[in-house]
């Protein structure tokens, strides 16, 4: 007897999804530690020193927040998951749950260029991963809804694609010069807005 290649609900998935999702947020939090028996008079010291993890909190929250919609918008795109679909779920899944770690070392390394590099890498697969998902969506099949164009799917893919490729680029910049790798995220606002000025793009997607 054949396996049967749709192995989940889709809602079980989803609802998976957002249990990790969410741990992972949490455990953002959890980094960020008040010394106990602080004086009041060092609370403003001591929040100066937290500040570097404040703000790999705020950026830890943004990226998974991110990544949580951009999941979302993907899964109403589908209308099941084969075997394939959901090995990539779990890898998805798996670079969420890592997260937190490359945000504490971003916090404690940040100008260490293996710390940037390993921060960047993780945005870089997420988004590679997302496309990849994007990408099986584009043949005909039980996979895609009925509603969805190709073009639809096309413009997912090419959104994830778009970020993957600028992670990589931070990631090589970031080995030699973590902060100017900072800035080259700049570029994903511009890159990701080609679609509606391009023409010859703009036709395909």
């Amino acid at each position: 007897m054949a396996r049967d290649p749709y192995v989940i609900e889709m809602d079980r998935m989803l609802a998976f999804a957002d249990a990790v999702t969410a741990i992972a947020i949490t455990l953002l939090a959890l980094e960020i530690h008040v010394p106990e028996g602080l004086p009041d008079a060092e609370v403003g010291q001591a929040f100066g020193h937290l500040l570097p993890k404040v703000l790999a909190y705020l950026v830890g929250f943004v990226l998974v927040g991110a990544i949580w919609l951009g999941h979302h918008k993907l899964f109403r795109l589908m209308a099941t998951l084969d075997r394939a679909m959901v090995r990539l779920e779990f890898a998805l899944l798996a670079v969420i749950a890592f997260l937190p770690f490359t945000a504490r070392l971003m916090s404690e390394h940040g100008g260490a260029p293996v710390a940037m590099a390993v921060y960047t890498g993780a945005i870089g697969l997420e988004a590679a991963l997302l496309a990849v998902m994007a990408l099986r969506l584009r043949a005909p099949g039980p996979l895609r809804r009925p509603e969805v164009t190709r073009q639809q799917v096309a413009r997912e893919v090419f959104d994830n694609a778009s970020i993957a490729t600028i992670a990589l680029v931070a990631l090589l910049i970031a080995l030699a010069a973590p902060l100017v790798a900072v800035w080259w995220w700049v570029l994903i606002w511009p890159v990701r807005g080609l679609p509606r000025y391009w023409p010859w793009l703009r036709a395909r997607l």
